[in-house]
């Protein structure tokens, strides 16, 4: 529908044309506009749009007010007014051009709403990109605990074993040889015509159950905003299965427990150095420095915390151009190191000492780049004013009472198998040698024989170019070429032939197990008759459930939990090689 202007938007603007002029101009331009003849798409057009001819508009004005001067050009319009009607509406559109911009903007993307008269075209749901593999927790047995505790007893060595402490006894005897068999405590000698008694050693275990758990919250009105898009209520519910398996998988990996008999928090790193000297291709030199550094180091147990911290060094001096290098002896467990750090020409203390960044997985750790000034330490890591920090279960230690012995507090504990330290890169000479090694001590020790190593995925990768780059000549990789395009690259260590006992021994990446650490396990027992069917075993009073809370809030509230422990019956016949230096 056309919309006629009135006549004040049109002549209003002069002040001293009368009433009765405004109305006579007006009377003057409607007759004017009514006399010119009005183009429209006839029918014989349409019809030929339909045939897919091409009509063109490219004549058409672009806006509104570009039509409404089009046709003041007009010759009809310009005959049927006088110069001073036309003066005037032309003075009028040019008015209403500065007061109406919608008379000259398009609806475009950004008009007349900077964001569009658009659709959005937003996929639902969200796209849930989180890593979620549980290995060991898809492995290891789960198996039904009742009470507060696992307990079971084991005979770890008898005579001729040679194992459990027992020593090896000679069987031969005499027609006179007399052995004595009288009641323990007895205070008469009870002696008989008989071979030598044999001796045992056995050892009474109890490993306590901990109760785990996890929660989430979702308001009322997130979960109510999200209908037609999402089930936030839902997200939440999945999102809180993963994480828990998530967080068990981690702790059946490194969890420590300080709870008898589980191996308690990690003892400071000793033997701490720091070392100046040029940097080195690649590396870049420090920076923020003012004449010396000071550094105190931790041991890190996976992501679950750090040791107790060293006493800080003497002054390391260093000049232009040059890195540190920070080493140390790391204690048993422990998956790496960390450094603190402080500058100035003398230790200015804790209060300025900052965690620098970068971790190890061995021994040592360059200090390199721009050294950290604030807002690096973790809350849970700071240090004491002076003196060795003494970080416990409450500020972010190594062990808590809340977890149980993981994997690789068992492979890595007094009572493992074997424990080796590198504090070096995998050997090019002799590939996969450190696993002989490791092999051969554990067969000496308790005839091991084990089912898997598992890896960093940087570690595995190192191994097998540890393979490709031999000075071995007994290490030769040959690639054929194929039918069509030419050759495939690379190639895996996938097994390792137990050189003592002719086993393979199969090599898997675990996704968490922190860079610089392999685990030597065994599934089995290689023994017949020794009442275990699984070296490791979960047990759980309850297993991982889901409670969704009754609703007392705006919110709906869920939470996991389980209730058990992780049981390794044979920790001798598992071990570990850390140290493993990452190549660049």
């Amino acid at each position: 529908m056309t919309v006629v202007p009135k006549v004040d938007d049109l002549f209003g603007g002069d002040p001293g044309l009368s009433a009765a002029e405004k109305s006579r101009r007006f009377d003057e331009y409607q007759t004017a506009l009514s006399q010119v003849a009005v183009k429209t798409i006839t029918p014989d057009a349409v019809h030929s749009i339909g045939q897919g001819h091409a009509v063109d508009f490219s004549t058409a004005p672009a806006t509104p007010h570009a039509a409404l001067l089009k046709a003041l050009q007009s010759p009809d319009i310009t005959k049927g007014l006088s110069a001073d009607g036309l003066a005037s509406i032309t003075q009028a559109l040019e008015a209403a051009k500065a007061v109406a911009p919608d008379m000259v903007k398009d609806l475009t993307t950004s008009s007349p709403i900077s964001t569009g008269l658009v659709a959005f075209d937003l996929e639902a749901p969200a796209k849930y990109l989180v890593p979620r593999m549980t290995p060991l927790r898809n492995r290891i047995p789960r198996r039904k605990g009742m009470g507060l505790a696992r307990r079971f007893k084991t005979i770890t060595g008898i005579s001729g074993s040679g194992t459990g402490g027992v020593g090896v006894m000679r069987p031969g005897i005499a027609d006179t040889t007399q052995t004595s068999f009288a009641p323990s405590g007895a205070s008469n000698a009870l002696y008989f015509a008989r071979g030598g008694k044999i001796t045992y050693a056995g050892a009474d275990t109890t490993i306590p159950y901990i109760q785990f758990s996890a929660s989430d919250q979702v308001s009322w009105s997130a979960q109510f905003a999200g209908q037609g898009y999402q089930d936030i209520r839902s997200l939440s519910r999945t999102s809180l299965l993963y994480a828990s398996m998530l967080l068990e998988e981690r702790v059946l990996l490194y969890g420590r427990g300080t709870t008898s008999p589980y191996s308690g928090t990690l003892a400071a790193p000793t033997g701490v150095t720091g070392t100046a000297r040029t940097a080195a291709t690649g590396e870049t030199a420090l920076s923020g420095y003012t004449s010396n550094i000071y550094v105190r180091v931790v041991a890190e147990m996976g992501d679950f915390g750090v040791s107790q911290a060293t006493a800080a060094t003497t002054a390391i001096a260093v000049t232009s151009g040059q890195v540190v290098d920070v080493a140390c002896t790391l204690p048993a467990g422990a998956t790496g190191m960390r450094v603190f750090v402080s500058t100035g020409s003398s230790d200015p203390g804790d209060a300025s000492r900052y965690l620098y960044a970068t971790r190890s997985g061995y021994n040592t750790l360059t200090l390199q780049g721009a050294l950290p000034t604030s807002g690096t330490v973790p809350t849970s890591w700071t240090l004491s004013a002076g003196g060795t920090a003494n970080l416990t279960s409450a500020d972010g230690g190594s062990a808590v009472a809340t977890e149980y012995d993981g994997v690789l507090a068992y492979c890595t504990g007094s009572n493992s198998g074997y424990r080796g330290t590198l504090n070096t890169t995998f050997s090019n000479t002799n590939p996969g040698g450190e696993y002989q090694t490791a092999f051969a001590a554990m067969y000496d020790a308790v005839k091991a024989d084990p089912d898997r190593v598992l890896f960093n995925g940087s570690d595995r990768k190192q191994l097998s170019d540890a393979v490709k780059g031999s000075s071995s000549s007994n290490y030769a990789i040959r690639l054929a070429q194929d039918d069509v395009t030419g050759y495939t690259l690379g190639t895996m260590v996938t097994t390792i032939v137990n050189e003592v006992t002719g086993k393979g021994v199969d090599l898997e990446v675990h996704p968490w197990l922190p860079q610089g650490n392999s685990l030597i396990l065994s599934d089995t027992l290689p023994i017949p008759d020794t009442e275990v069917s699984d070296v490791w075993a979960a047990y759980n009073v309850q297993d991982l459930m889901g409670v969704d809370w009754p609703v007392n809030q705006f919110a709906f509230e869920s939470s996991s939990y389980w209730f058990g422990s992780l049981v390794c019956y044979a920790p001798a016949w598992n071990g570990s090689i850390c140290g493993i230096k990452k190549v660049a």
